[in-house]
């Protein structure tokens, strides 16, 4: 059995399916590795490394034409008509707007797993790339948010007087929020969250932060761990609450996504002009609509003197760390689905069939 690792083509994109690490616990087992020429130096593996994790190092077409094939972001057109009739394809596939892919894809007798239908239960949470990936986004939004700032986060005492710390506010306590107010903290910041979930409450006063905001529901969280659409009472307590908080934050990062679905708008454009003139806006929902409703996907725009910036593949921009977490989610994939050095797509497996959106010439999504 071959897999095979192609460079990324997606604009942007830094990171890499699998490390020299798991490469070399792959081919310790019999597995044969093919590597395309260049595909991890943008997450500073060099090939070099590869070469003695027992890879063989090739060009696209011919990592493109193994029977497995893993990949980061979903495969091009062009990509997609590289890929062997039979193979496997194991990547991130944002199934709502690839359509024409998945259809390509069935066409050509290909069959795909989406690495962000990994279902969340227990046996699948090291295989969980968006758990992974939003840890490593939470932690730059509030870096980016901090660079942008004209204000510094602790409290100094120096010999020109004393500067209090600056304010920062995180919406919701996923995974990505949680890392944030953990990086706030650190930084000395005086941090604040809010999220719908009950268990998220506990989560953030855990981190050291105040919660803001009405008392959570017991029945907020949907399947899977995530949040669920809230009422029009619910919403409107949350946006009461989040309109009075706002006005003296200094950094403000949401990550309230709901999968599927266009995020929850939080953030107001009447809420961001009572904001303080410098205040900063990471909005890690960017890409899914935006939690608040002046967010542009990709770009930093300015309303008042407050800084909203459309964060965009942020994992993408800590290259490194964020290949070794995702490299390490693949391998585990790769060491459920392999039996007997061969690739099994059991669709009654709970973790397999979920993420399986193509199989037998057929788009099951």
């Amino acid at each position: 059995m071959r897999i095979g690792v192609p460079r990324e083509t997606a604009t942007g994109e830094r990171r890499v399916a699998m490390s020299p690490e798991s490469v070399s616990r792959l081919v310790k087992t019999g597995v044969e590795v093919m590597v395309e020429r260049g595909a991890g130096v943008p997450a500073n593996f060099p090939d070099a490394l590869y070469e003695k994790a027992g890879a063989t190092l090739g060009d696209a077409t011919a990592a493109l034409g193994a029977g497995v094939v893993v990949k980061v972001q979903k495969p091009s057109a062009d990509e997609a008509r590289h890929l062997a009739n039979g193979a496997l394809l194991i990547s991130l596939l944002q199934a709502s707007t690839s359509a024409d892919l998945l259809a390509q894809l069935a066409s050509g007798g290909v069959s795909a797993l989406s690495l962000e239908k990994v279902p969340r239960i227990t046996r699948a949470q090291s295989m969980d790339i968006l758990s992974s990936q939003a840890t490593i986004a939470g932690y730059k939004a509030v870096l980016l948010g901090a660079a942008e700032m004209g204000k510094i986060l602790p409290m100094l005492t120096t010999a020109a007087g004393n500067i209090p710390p600056a304010k920062a506010f995180v919406l919701g306590a996923g995974v990505a929020g949680l890392m944030a107010i953990a990086t706030a903290r650190r930084l000395g910041a005086v941090v604040s969250g809010f999220d719908i979930r009950a268990a998220a409450r506990e989560q953030v006063l855990s981190l050291g932060a105040t919660f803001v905001g009405p008392e959570p529901s017991a029945d907020a969280e949907a399947a899977g761990g995530y949040a669920r659409a809230q009422t029009e009472e619910e919403q409107r307590k949350t946006m009461d609450a989040m309109a009075t908080h706002l006005k003296d934050q200094d950094l403000v990062v949401t990550t309230a996504q709901i999968p599927g679905r266009a995020a929850p708008r939080l953030i107001t454009a009447a809420m961001v002009a009572t904001m303080r003139p410098g205040a900063v806006i990471v909005d890690l929902a960017a890409e899914s609509g935006g939690n608040c409703e002046l967010t542009v996907a990709g770009q930093t725009t300015v309303h008042n003197g407050v800084v909203v910036m459309g964060a965009t593949n942020l994992p993408s921009s800590v290259p490194h760390h964020a290949s070794l977490m995702f490299s390490k989610n693949v391998l585990t994939l790769l060491q459920h689905l392999i039996k007997d050095g061969t690739i099994t797509l059991n669709l009654e497996d709970e973790i397999t069939g979920p993420m399986c959106l193509v199989h037998a010439g057929s788009v099951r999504a």
